[in-house]
């Protein structure tokens, strides 16, 4: 370890997109909740003519993003239940939603100012970016068959964590990887939570749950949702998130973000998606589609058990009969077993959470997962 260097960084690991590089056979890159489809070819065209025409590459970009921000705005404010528009001053933009959660930590907790909660499983950066930050985390626990929180021992640490206290308490809805949205017993509890806290609310699947708690975050000083261009946009390779809250909190985000933090291009690209959304999203009927088939199919195996998902993307365990069957000697042998399985017959999904999350594809790719799992799962561990 170079001595100029905390000495915690060693006990990191860097995050690794994309594990089905380097494979000897193509992958069905199930493992990262995009969207299967890319931009069609005449928006394709159409943000090749800005480059050509438009965007000057020796000039920075919009730095305060002030046409995005409108449209952004127009757009969250199409979510219904809203008694006033939405405005540019509701919106912070990010390089993906990543730098707005760091954003979100170094404003509430760095310096020793506080702790950060979260529900495992849930999404992993917001403790990776806490960690990175020197912000401790303090994880809670969720029921085993609904996912939902436990509520009781979130309240707990919120009242006994001291030093430094719970500044930020972060859920997602719907949660990855588990796809369960938020009840109304978990939304009561955040609403209830002291202003002195912040709540941010993940929304990276709204397009496809059509759950939103933006009039909390209109309403609320202390809550913040996330939402990104990455999914039901098809926009993952621009990195184009954004944040909704009150004008106090979004300009202390102004603050801590990098200056020209988005380039020209992803505001372009963004711009362009919201100009064609319903071209866009109608996609997204395609993919629930999908995802309903592909759960009924898997339901059918008494080997692997499903959850329902609200989401991209479905998650499942191996079931106490299948690990019987399968001979393997615990869920946690099983489900690494599994997924490289899966991956050496070409299905790239995700092991993590304690399970097993996969993306939904286009309808080859669905296929494919579904005849590769039924491949995996007749050959039990001691026929191998």
């Amino acid at each position: 370890m170079l001595p100029f260097i905390r000495n915690d960084i060693a006990e990191f690991k860097a995050y690794t997109p994309h594990p089905g590089e380097g494979s000897a056979q193509p992958l069905d890159p199930l493992d990262t909740n995009e969207s299967p489809y890319d931009l069609p070819k005449d928006l394709k065209a159409a943000l090749a003519e800005q480059y050509q025409q438009v965007i000057a590459t020796n000039r920075y970009p919009d730095g305060g993003h002030g046409a995005l921000k409108a449209a952004i705005a127009e757009y969250v404010s199409e979510s219904g239940q809203l008694t006033a528009p939405v405005q540019p001053t509701h919106i912070s933009v990010g390089n993906g939603s990543d730098e707005l959660i760091r954003s979100l930590l170094i404003a509430t907790c760095l310096g020793g100012n506080g702790a950060i909660l979260v529900a495992a499983p849930t999404f992993s950066m917001y403790g990776i970016l806490a960690k990175t930050l020197g912000i401790p985390v303090v994880s809670v626990g969720r029921n085993t068959a609904s996912f939902e929180v436990n509520l009781a021992e979130a309240q707990q640490a919120i009242e006994t964590q001291q030093s430094p206290p719970i500044r930020v308490v972060f859920m997602v809805h719907p949660n990855s990887p588990t796809g369960n949205a938020l009840t109304d017993a978990e939304l009561t509890w955040l609403r209830s939570l002291s202003k002195d806290i912040l709540v941010v609310i993940d929304e990276a699947y709204f397009e496809f749950s059509q759950h939103t708690t933006v009039v909390n975050a209109l309403a609320r000083p202390n809550w913040a949702i996330l939402r990104t261009f990455s999914k039901a946009f098809r926009l993952a390779a621009h990195r184009v998130g954004y944040a909704v809250a009150q004008p106090p909190l979004i300009n202390a985000l102004e603050k801590v973000r990098l200056p020209y933090n988005l380039p020209s291009f992803s505001q372009a690209a963004a711009l362009v998606a919201l100009a064609h959304r319903p071209q866009l999203l109608a996609a997204v009927t395609e993919t629930l589609k999908e995802r309903d088939g592909l759960t009924h199919q898997l339901s059918q195996d008494t080997r692997f058990r499903v959850w329902p998902s609200q989401a991209n993307f479905l998650y499942g365990r191996l079931s106490p009969s299948g690990l019987q069957q399968l001979a393997y000697p615990d869920q946690a042998a099983g489900l690494a077993d599994v997924f490289q399985r899966l991956r050496s017959h070409g299905t790239l999904i995700r092991h993590t959470g304690g399970g097993l999350r996969l993306t939904i594809g286009n309808p080859d790719e669905n296929r494919r997962t579904w005849e590769n799992l039924q491949k995996v799962l007749a050959v039990p561990a001691v026929s191998r």
